[in-house]
């Protein structure tokens, strides 16, 4: 009663499900409120519907994809069906394989498992008890949920919070209105109770249902309790027991320390305590707190952490004890060491290293925040100093690797550190806890206070610290003036004990510039073990020599090892250097491509896409609207880096919309850091616009630093680019000449198409309209191929100028693509299926095959045949 809303959504959902359009909700609320009634209302209308259900325990969120492996297990039927590296992922999350877990391959083959399932009825998923879901459970389910939408598959959660699961659609479950709230109490027999004792049940239970038939029980004339509905109602819970014999309340005490509701173990450790089980069971059961059956089950999770509270501590353990003892050290021993971990009362060195023992196996299956968990009570229990050191630096290391940076924070508190060797640790770790936060610009302080303190004691751990400060910080977009920290800092280091590596290669870039330092630059980047220790470092090493074969060669070396590794991070920054490649050398469907599986992954994680990608496609095809909302998006970060890399894009943008002094505004930003690369391959954006401006001294001190950045590594871009930047300062046409050489042969298309364009712009100011038309077409031709809108329509008009009329590709009259879209398009184009594709996408196969409808009817067409007959261009022109 008093829950249409509530009913009309869930109807709504299953009903949408049962026509293939999947869904996932999450009733949220305090307990009691109402959410198993309304799951148990899911249920009943789900009748043409397979259920599975799961459900969450207090006492297991430790143990990794525990839920979902009970959610799964009424399916595995159909295990045999799935690919042979889908069946292996669940094989191996669920303990029936070894290997180590990948959860984007675990979520994708549930999600193919569910898909198998449903092809003979819909499938609805029910998950109870959400907040108490594992870490590892949550993150598949979370995963799957957001990729239903093209199955028959329906997915209810019930949790008091948002229990993790807040990127769902959620609906929070109220009270009920003073009219239900008096119709239910009528209900349950309670209309006849004392009007005063009624009228302060309904204000006190506040139209909480479990509290309207638990109030009245506890008695009725009571003073009025100041203490949380919860707490109430568990007391209601805890009067129960009062009446009960000695046997069944220790019955009672051992199912609720059991989080497995297996009921031939709770007989084994009844049988252990010497308690009489026939007796016992009987009289608990006829309490309403407990169900004896095929599992244990109590009345309401209220119920079983009332019954648990209740015991005393000393009555818990031999709980823990005898559960610990009948629990099979073979098949489930980190159950078993987890009880006995309870059951202890003090410091014991062995059962610490049993519980180690457990966080590695934990690891090893992904239970990341299961791998905390013992070792954070591992340390707990640890009598040596070094040992509670060392498990308490290993839990907080694993609750970072699970996301929990507060509670790692928090942990870290707790080391005893002494030495300074222990202390580097502690930094290094607040390091990496403060990267990991969005709002903490710490973190490269702390590994710099890491590395100053273990100078004296180990010169290369120091070094790498000074190095993990910089890598850190790139990968997470805030290297904007650390380098210059970092240099200064280093300076003072110990020297390498081996030849000069990449931090005295910095230091000398950064003392005596790139004349001196491009040589050791250029050694240090062709040792490839550099790429794997620092690959963002790299990057940007070969970007900020002008070297575009190197850079190529460390981006195909990224997506190689990402894609045989399945490192979801490396990935990332593989196919964000991927899509920047593509937008430096024009090829703008390769970068949508790259940009829209890293915004997939970065989706399948639960984390924010990168950015810069984005930033710099817009702007390399001058879309002013667009641009602008991703430049707003980007800054309100407060990231260093990324301002420099928005300004840069601004330049970009602004020079090809020919808005120079906005271009000139934005160049000077994205330059003044002087961070690595950002700062120099702005600066031919600076000369442009400040020449334009009519700024001589800006353009000719930007024009000096750019030489002096690219004249030592002498690679063609380097060149090319300086000399069209010299031939605007100079006005000398040997300049423009030498630009349209360098970069004649260059891959790096949108250089070459400017090189033109500025050649044929001095062309046609010179009167020389006849000379002007072959670079102005070259120019159009080059932009035009290489998506550059604002750069087409700019040699467009400077055609005109000569009396010439541009010819271009006419407009596309389809409605534009996503890029997720154009990614699927592209792929589906080179003959790829829906199953590959949704591999890549971390997609069903149904999801994609929806795409394919859209991409059809947006481009006009009926079949793949007809998207493969497509030249690319047609489809990336629609790109947004």
């Amino acid at each position: 009663m008093g829950r249409t809303d509530e009913i009309a959504a869930l109807d709504h959902l299953v009903a949408a499900a049962r026509h293939g359009d999947g869904g996932a909700l999450v009733l949220h609320g305090e307990p009691g409120i109402g959410k198993s009634a309304l799951l148990d209302h899911v249920r009943r209308g789900a009748t043409d519907f397979r259920v599975v259900e799961a459900s969450g325990s207090e006492f297991e969120t430790e143990l990794p994809f525990a839920a979902l492996h009970q959610l799964c297990v009424p399916v595995l039927g159909h295990l045999d069906e799935l690919s042979a590296s889908h069946r292996e992922a669940l094989q191996v999350a669920f303990g029936l394989g070894s290997g180590t877990p990948d959860l984007f391959r675990i979520g994708l083959a549930t999600l193919d498992l569910l898909s198998c399932a449903a092809r003979r009825s819909p499938v609805l998923c029910v998950i109870d008890d959400a907040h108490w879901l594992d870490d590892a459970s949550v993150k598949a389910l979370t995963f799957l949920a957001r990729r239903i939408t093209a199955e028959p598959v329906a997915m209810v959660f019930a949790a008091r919070d948002d229990g993790g699961l807040d990127a769902l659609p959620g609906l929070a479950v109220p009270g009920l209105g003073d009219a239900d709230a008096r119709t239910l109490l009528a209900v349950d027999g309670l209309a006849t109770i004392d009007p005063r004792v009624r009228d302060r049940v309904l204000a006190e239970a506040r139209g909480n249902p479990l509290a309207l038939l638990e109030l009245p029980k506890s008695g009725g004339f009571a003073l009025p309790d100041t203490s949380s509905l919860p707490s109430r109602i568990e007391r209601g819970f805890v009067s129960r027991l009062a009446g009960l014999p000695v046997g069944a309340r220790s019955l009672l005490t051992l199912a609720s320390a059991d989080p497995t509701g297996n009921p031939a173990l709770l007989w084994a450790a009844a049988r252990e305590l010497g308690a009489e089980v026939e007796a016992g069971a009987g009289a608990a059961e006829s309490s309403g707190l407990v169900e004896f059956s095929t599992r244990v089950r109590f009345c309401h999770p209220l119920a079983r952490s009332a019954v648990y509270r209740a015991a005393p501590a000393g009555e818990r353990r031999r709980a823990h004890r005898a559960l610990a003892s009948v629990t099979d050290p073979e098949a489930d021993p980190d159950r078993r060491v987890w009880h006995l971990a309870q059951a202890g009362t003090g410091p014991d060195d062995d059962l610490a290293a049993e519980l180690a023992r457990s966080a590695s196996r934990a690891q090893a299956r992904g239970g990341v925040a299961a791998a905390a968990a013992f070792l954070e009570r591992a340390a707990a229990l640890s009598l040596d100093p070094g040992a509670r050191t060392g498990h308490t630096l290993a839990a907080v290391r694993a609750k970072l690797g699970a996301g929990a940076t507060d509670a790692a924070a928090e942990l870290l508190t707790t080391v005893e550190a002494l030495d300074d060797r222990t202390l580097a640790k502690v930094d290094t770790l607040r390091g990496q806890i403060a990267f990991a936060r969005h709002t903490d610009d710490n973190g490269a302080d702390f590994m710099l206070r890491a590395a100053r303190r273990v100078a004296a004691l180990d010169p290369e751990w120091s070094r790498e610290c000074f190095l993990d400060a910089l890598e850190a910080s790139l990968l997470v977009g805030r290297a904007s003036g650390i380098m210059d920290t970092v240099v200064r800092q280093a300076r003072s280091a110990p020297p390498a004990p081996r030849p000069p590596d990449i931090l005295d290669a910095l230091i000398l870039l950064t003392t005596e510039g790139h004349r001196a330092a491009v040589p050791l630059l250029q050694r240090v980047l062709a040792d490839s073990p550099m790429w794997t220790r620092r690959p963002a470092l790299a990057t940007m090493v070969a970007a900020e020599l002008w070297d575009m074969g190197s850079h190529a060669r460390i981006v195909d070396w990224l997506m190689g090892t990402a894609r045989e590794t399945g490192s979801p991070h490396t990935l990332r920054l593989g196919l964000a250097q991927v899509a920047m490649t593509a937008v430096l050398t024009g090829d703008p469907g390769k970068a949508m491509s790259a940009i829209a599986e890293e915004e997939a992954i970065a989706d399948a994680l639960g984390v924010p896409s990168l950015l810069y990608p984005r930033l710099h496609l817009t702007a390399s095809r001058g879309r002013r609207e667009e641009g602008l909302a991703l430049f707003e998006k980007a800054t309100s970060s407060g990231i260093g880096q990324m301002t420099a890399n928005v300004h840069w894009a601004a330049a970009v943008l602004n020079n090809g919309l020919a808005d120079y002094p906005a271009a000139l505004a934005a160049a000077r930003q994205a330059t003044e850091p002087g961070d690595l690369f950002l700062a120099g391959v702005a600066l031919p954006e600076l000369v442009e616009a400040a020449v334009r401006c009519g700024e001589r001294e800006s353009a000719m001190s930007a024009l000096e630093s750019l030489t002096e950045r690219t004249t030592p590594s002498g690679t063609p871009w380097g060149l090319g680019v300086t000399a069209y930047a010299r031939a605007l300062v100079t006005g000398a046409e040997n300049d423009y000449m030498e630009a349209v050489r360098c970069l004649a042969e260059s891959p790096l298309v949108p250089y070459r198409a400017r090189a033109h364009l500025l050649y044929g712009e001095w062309l046609r100011r010179e009167g020389r309209r006849r000379d002007a038309r072959e670079h102005l077409r070259a120019a159009h031709e080059l932009s035009s191929s290489a998506g550059m809108e604002a750069f087409t329509r700019r040699a467009a008009d400077e055609l005109r100028a000569t009396g010439e009329v541009a010819r271009g590709r006419s407009a596309s009259g389809h409605v534009e693509l996503t890029l997720q879209e154009v990614h699927i398009a592209r792929l589906v184009a080179t003959g790829a299926t829906s199953k590959e594709v949704a591999a890549r996408l971390f997609l069903s196969p149904r999801t994609v095959d929806a795409h394919l409808r859209n991409i059809f009817r947006k481009l006009g067409i009926t079949s793949r045949r007809q998207l493969r007959d497509l030249p690319d261009p047609e489809i990336i022109g629609t790109g947004r």
